[in-house]
């Protein structure tokens, strides 16, 4: 009889399991299951769009010569895995220029590999705001905010960024 009332009680306790299962929802994708891209990745696709860009507009500024010695330092710096030094010389480099558009460019390339992906961002914006918004630096900075975009899980955002980076070609007369 004491077997019994223990299985009969059994009963109800499997029940109330059941159903508290059932009424789980199942977890929403988040960051963490949505594929990351390695920052190498990131930089690649954004190197990449910049040479396959060969629209007829091509801008490059003169470069002050102060200004150049600390990006080639930095250049130094970066292939050497210096990051945060070659970001002092980038930072010393925009107080001289700041409104030169490939450093700011360069310096949200270099903010990536130093996962400062909001300061990463703001630096691209800046650059198309200040360049040509056409051509190779204007396909980088919108490449670099399709990548910021697609990491952040704004898919509409870096879809528009995407158009953006096609927008940036501009093609020649056809000559005959």
């Amino acid at each position: 009889m004491l077997r019994r009332s223990l299985r009969l009680s059994a009963v109800p306790v499997s029940f109330a399991v059941l159903l508290l299962a059932a009424c789980t929802q199942p977890a929403a994708p988040s960051q963490a299951t949505r594929p990351t891209v390695s920052d190498e990745q990131m930089l690649a696709a954004i190197h990449a769009a910049g040479d396959k860009e060969r629209s007829v507009i091509d801008v490059n500024p003169l470069r002050d010569p102060g200004v150049a010695a600390l990006q080639d330092a930095a250049e130094g710096d970066l292939r050497v895995g210096k990051y945060n030094d070659a970001a002092a010389k980038l930072d010393q480099a925009l107080k001289i220029s700041p409104d030169s558009p490939d450093l700011l460019q360069d310096r949200a390339e270099l903010a990536i590999r130093l996962k400062d992906y909001a300061g990463a961002e703001k630096f691209a914006h800046r650059s198309w705001e200040l360049g040509p918004k056409l051509g190779p630096l204007c396909a980088r900075n919108w490449q670099t905010i399709a990548e910021l975009r697609q990491r952040a899980g704004d898919d509409a955002a870096a879809a528009t960024a995407t158009k953006g980076v096609a927008e940036c070609h501009k093609e020649g007369m056809q000559r005959y």
